[in-house]
């Protein structure tokens, strides 16, 4: 069996990345940073890792990664969010949208999608 191990995002503002996925997801460091990389794992043992890797503006191309992040209290998870560092972004949504696209402090966008306790 394949399964997703880790999430790794490059990022320019790795200190606050790191802090801020950390305090949003309540994941913890598997070891200390060094070296510009660290990698987070979820304490309870469900989700996958999120590990960052420090990278520089120049010469490196942006790439974009997209996070859904599943909730049965998704206004409360949002507002939480936006608490520690996390921006709306200005998303045209579908009529009857299940989810609220934001941006992380380096940018990135993901989602906080409304989802029953059953699914």
């Amino acid at each position: 069996m394949i399964k997703i191990g880790s999430v790794v995002i490059h990022c320019y503002e790795f200190k606050r990345m790191v802090e801020f996925w950390q305090e949003a997801l309540h994941y913890v460091p598997r070891a200390p940073a060094s070296g510009g990389w660290v990698v987070l794992y979820d304490p309870q043992g469900h989700g996958p890792n999120i590990s960052f890797q420090a990278r520089d503006r120049s010469g490196w191309p942006r790439s974009w990664l997209h996070l859904d992040l599943y909730t049965d209290r998704q206004q409360e998870k949002v507002h939480r969010l936006r608490t520690i560092g996390a921006k709306q972004y200005p998303w045209r949504y579908p009529e009857n949208a299940d989810y609220v696209v934001l941006q992380d402090p380096d940018g990135n966008l993901f989602c906080v999608v409304q989802k029953s306790r059953n699914s």
